[in-house]
């Protein structure tokens, strides 16, 4: 199940509830986690040769409306769930990178703050962890990292 980190649940509060202005980053960067996140603490990332956060741009085009995975128009449905419109990848691992279970967003190609994460599943949601040893390709299809505000 996807989670909002404490961070983002802080701005939503502020900007939707107190009448706080915020700027919403342009780009947020996917990282790779072995260890299952909360709102309060962060996931342990994996680390290795070749390995980075990726940058997906915040714009509609690159997140599915609310109205279906794929969509670019802006939200009208009722899911309240975006994903990836794009393939994320992080590349060839150069070493090994470790397991991967969740992902996380953060709004800084290294450290920053964390927003969101999920766990990396199958396409029925089943919980598929996966270990991820030199040479593997790594990327997330189209609609593969969810982020549902419930």
């Amino acid at each position: 199940m996807p989670g909002m980190s404490n961070y983002m649940r802080n701005k939503v509060i502020d900007r939707f509830h107190r009448a706080q202005s915020s700027t919403p980053p342009a780009t947020v960067y996917m990282t790779l986690v072995s260890t299952g996140p909360t709102a309060a603490t962060a996931g342990t990332p994996l680390s290795g040769v070749g390995y980075a956060r990726q940058a997906v741009a915040n714009s509609l085009a690159a997140w599915a409306g609310t109205q279906g995975a794929g969509t670019t128009a802006v939200s009208t449905g009722t899911t309240g769930q975006t994903s990836n419109n794009a393939v994320v990848d992080f590349g060839t691992a150069g070493s090994d990178w470790g397991t991967a279970s969740h992902w996380e967003a953060y709004d800084a190609s290294s450290g920053g703050n964390r927003l969101f994460w999920g766990e990396i599943t199958d396409a029925a949601g089943v919980p598929t962890p996966r270990t991820i040893v030199t040479g593997d390709p790594v990327s997330f299809p189209i609609s593969a990292m969810q982020i549902q505000w419930t």
